[in-house]
């Protein structure tokens, strides 16, 4: 993936990254025009979704393998869909777009950081444990 990829919840978290692929690829901050970060139904995690009129703060994800790319392909997969991004400084970058309902508000990282990071952290540990090695 040369363009990057543009994350915005739970893999902004180097403590997430470290645990799904051993290590913290390079990140620097991105944000993507015309999308928003919601919190979704019942879950601790985001979804992108499409709003012409808001920006999406996170960051730009570089030098995945291609193997590291195919895993979290598949963390991400069922309800959400790569999708190209238009970032705010003219560059476009892949990121993972939510295709189902969200909550009315937008999601909180510091609130996730404090309350819910470690709990989740170990749930993507198990995870990861049950996935071929990269």
């Amino acid at each position: 993936m040369t363009a990057g990829l543009f994350v915005y919840g739970t893999l902004r978290f180097p403590a997430v990254l470290d645990v799904l692929l051993g290590r913290v690829p390079d990140l620097t901050p991105a944000t993507a025009i015309g999308w928003r970060v919601r919190a979704l139904p019942g879950v601790v995690y985001p979804g992108l979704v499409a709003d012409p009129e808001s920006v999406a703060e996170g960051l730009l994800m570089t030098g995945l393998t291609a193997a590291e790319q195919r895993l979290l392909d598949e963390y991400e997969s069922g309800l959400y869909e790569l999708t190209p991004l238009p970032l705010e400084d003219g560059r476009e970058a892949w990121g993972y777009v939510w295709k189902d309902a969200t909550e009315p508000y937008d999601w909180d990282p510091e609130y996730f950081a404090e309350h819910e990071l470690d709990t989740y952290a170990k749930d993507c540990r198990s995870w990861r444990r049950n996935q071929p090695a990269t």
